[in-house]
């Protein structure tokens, strides 16, 4: 057992032990460990729940081929031990010395050219998500880079400076100051690739990160109470914002059988500490519907961190990703020290945030069926922001038609119950029918009236209502495109 963590910060390994006397807690943020220190105040916190990009920092982590691979991150929502054996790049990390003159990163020049500050809070966060844009992409699209910003929340500027600067940036060479350094990381990287279960323990809080499946699993039947995190970026909240002591924590997030992606040639197997940026990128071809609704979540700097295990296990009702898992029929493999168990989706998620894990058992993948030939697939998110945004209602269908009659359809719905629910009702209605706008319309009535959703801040429940049977129409509408 290891008993503290290390990571690269100044390009020295940093090493953090924890203790009932330890100045740091093992959930204490990178935000506020930054924060904590002398020479790392460009790092603001603007929101503390991962919406407005201003503690933005970039982690770098060795891939399999022993290459850093950068990515972006809100330091708000990662607890320390989750940065363990990678490096830790800030602001002011971008600059370097030449002969006694400080040497700006092209990023920073770029947005000075461009004048991309003014108050300058959130500059910062926007640099960092330049740097990471900078560091992973010549010559991006538009969609690309403002993928790569939508995080970052800006009163001032109005962003078109911001992504001019982006633009020009990425189109010259990658020649920064940072190739020579790799050259040094890489070694103290590999250095502290401990693989060592980490068990960190203070007076209040006790941390548990395995590596492998089998000590987790270990691990998960020893300590049934711990709360089992893999991302962290909901769990996190729970302290920032409801200042809960989270007591004993399980992090899965960091073990490798949990982190491929494979596929054979009915089904695609996804870890369960897949990022959603890895399978978002993974899917764009294949998996269309599934693409659409990973593109729509939350900010870059999200999906480098949640994870689809992470996500499907807090069974939330208003979850992006658990209506098109209906829609593909998906199925959630739970293992324990002894069993296995690989259970329907629709099975697996029992109501508000309720899912059918035993304690001694964890997410290990996700089998989503392969999208036949004569199958329509959609995902739909109405939300008052296309991107960073909560949704009001979103919806996954599927679709099969057999001489335009309809063979088997999905209408799987988020926010307008406790749960992702299907609804029956009007499925029933449709199957056997002719695929046309009278039957359509007559689903819609059955539609309207087949859900009873809650009025909350984001919406009415009559709008919820009506938007529910739309949606039905839009992805009719859709199909007869797709057909003509």
């Amino acid at each position: 057992m290891q008993h503290d963590i290390e990571f690269v910060l100044d390009g020295k390994i940093q090493h953090i032990s924890f203790s009932p006397s330890s100045e740091y807690k093992p959930t204490t943020t990178v935000l506020n460990y930054l924060r904590s220190l002398p020479n790392h105040k460009g790092i603001k916190e603007g929101c503390g729940e991962g919406d407005c990009g201003a503690c933005t920092v970039v982690i770098a982590e060795l891939n399999s081929s022993k290459k850093i691979v950068y990515k972006t991150i809100n330091a708000c929502l990662v607890f320390l031990p989750m940065i363990h054996g990678k490096w830790l790049i800030t602001v002011e990390n971008l600059t370097h010395i030449e002969n006694n003159n400080i040497i700006l990163h092209p990023v920073q020049k770029a947005l000075i050219k461009q004048n991309g500050s003014q108050c300058g809070y959130c500059t910062p966060g926007m640099i960092m998500s330049l740097f990471g844009l900078y560091k992973n992409y010549r010559h991006p699209s538009r969609e690309i880079v403002e993928s790569a910003m939508e995080g970052n929340l800006c009163r001032c500027t109005g962003y078109q400076s911001i992504m001019e600067a982006a633009q020009i940036v990425t189109d010259a060479e990658d020649n920064d100051h940072f190739s020579q350094l790799e050259r040094e990381i890489i070694p103290l990287l590999l250095q502290i690739q401990h693989t060592k279960t980490i068990i960190l323990t203070t007076n209040l809080q006790t941390y548990i990160k395995p590596f492998s499946l089998r000590e987790a699993l270990k691990l998960r039947a020893q300590n049934p109470d711990a709360i089992i995190v893999n991302g962290a970026t909901d769990i996190t909240l729970r302290q920032n914002k409801k200042k809960e002591i989270l007591s004993k924590i399980i992090d899965i997030s960091s073990v490798r059988e949990m982190k491929k992606i494979k596929e054979d040639k009915n089904n695609l197997f996804v870890g369960a500490s897949v990022s959603i940026e890895q399978l978002k990128n993974y899917s764009s071809t294949s998996y269309t519907a599934l693409h659409k609704a990973l593109t729509t979540f939350g900010s870059l700097q999200i999906r480098n961190v949640a994870t689809i295990g992470g996500n499907i296990g807090s069974a939330s009702p208003i979850g992006d990703i658990l209506p098109v898992l209906f829609a593909y029929k998906a199925s959630v493999k739970v293992v324990s020290q002894t069993n296995e168990r690989i259970i329907p989706i629709e099975d697996f998620i029992k109501g508000y945030r309720q899912n059918d894990l035993k304690e001694n058992e964890l997410i290990s993948c996700i089998i989503i069926p392969k999208q036949k030939k004569n199958q329509r697939m959609q995902f739909y998110k109405i939300s008052k922001r296309k991107n960073l945004d909560i949704s009001t209602v979103s919806a996954g269908f599927e679709l099969e038609l057999d001489n335009n009659m309809v063979k088997e359809i999905i209408l799987s719905y988020g926010g307008i119950a406790a749960c992702t629910r299907r609804a029956t009702q009007t499925e029933h209605f449709l199957i056997g029918k002719q695929w046309n706008t009278e039957n359509i319309s007559t689903a819609m009535e059955i539609l309207y009236h087949e859900f009873t959703p809650i009025s909350d801040v984001r919406s009415g429940d009559e709008y919820r209502k009506l938007v529910t049977k739309n949606l039905l129409l839009k992805f009719y509408n859709e199909t007869l495109t797709i057909n003509g």
